[in-house]
């Protein structure tokens, strides 16, 4: 059976084993022809290869179009990748830059804590000098308070009915195995009773000085087995302190009231 030029052009543009299943089938076909074959059944087996043509140039234009499609998505996958790499270029880029900014910011932060603790330990310098300064400067004012009230307190303790025996001292005491510094200590005398006279002197008394010096009283109160006379004198006594002074019976005393 002769084959056009056409459809072995066809032939070619299908897959080779598809062909090679073809071109088996033609001579196959051939080969029965060749020993025998009626003039209907000629013309049944080309209505055949008709039909078995036309299914091949369906098969061939598919075939192209599933080339086209194929190459169509290879060539967008591509665009796209092209696309992620740039973004992820673009990305790691940013990511140096930004380590680099933050690298900067590690050192300037640094730098500047640096400095800050600098500041800060000066500072702290600066505070401790002026709090010796001001700790010698109270020493002082505080000696010079206490020796006008050793002259002056007898003469005031007068007016509330007391009688001063012998001088007002700073003196240490010894309270259980420690010993104690008090600015006033001495005797006195009051309707005939003696009693133990105590006494501190401040710039300006806090509650927690006075709940110590109330504490160490008490224990001389014990100690010496008389009664303790308190009382506390400085510059300043502000309103809290003097109500706090007058609820643990220690008479407070203003450092004019010495003049």
């Amino acid at each position: 059976m002769p084959v056009s030029i056409a459809f072995i052009k066809e032939l070619e543009t299908i897959d080779p084993k598809l062909r090679r299943v073809l071109l088996s089938m033609l001579e196959e076909l051939e080969r029965q022809r060749e020993e025998s074959v009626t003039k209907k059944e000629f013309n049944e087996l080309k209505e055949i290869v008709r039909k078995l043509g036309k299914s091949i140039n369906e098969l061939a234009e598919a075939q192209k179009r599933t080339e086209e499609q194929l190459a169509s998505f290879e060539k967008k996958t591509e665009e796209n990748f092209s696309r992620v790499w740039k973004a992820i270029n673009e990305l790691t880029e940013a990511q140096k830059r930004t380590e680099e900014q933050l690298a900067s910011f590690e050192k300037k932060t640094e730098e500047n804590f640096s400095r800050v603790w600098k500041a800060i330990n000066e500072l702290a310098e600066a505070q401790k000098r002026t709090e010796e300064r001001l700790e010698g400067l109270s020493d002082t004012i505080g000696y010079s308070l206490e020796n006008r009230a050793y002259k002056a307190l007898p003469k005031i303790l007068a007016t509330y009915g007391l009688k001063v025996e012998g001088r007002l001292l700073r003196r240490y005491v010894k309270v259980g195995n420690k010993e104690r510094q008090l600015n006033i200590y001495g005797y006195a005398r009051r309707n005939g009773e003696r009693l133990l006279v105590l006494g501190e002197t401040k710039v300006r008394p806090s509650k927690k000085e006075i709940a110590r010096f109330e504490k160490l009283c008490k224990k001389l109160e014990k100690q010496e087995g008389l009664p303790v006379f308190k009382i506390f004198v400085a510059h300043d006594f502000p309103p809290a302190i003097e109500k706090e002074l007058s609820e643990k019976e220690i008479l407070p005393i203003w450092s004019y009231d010495l003049e």
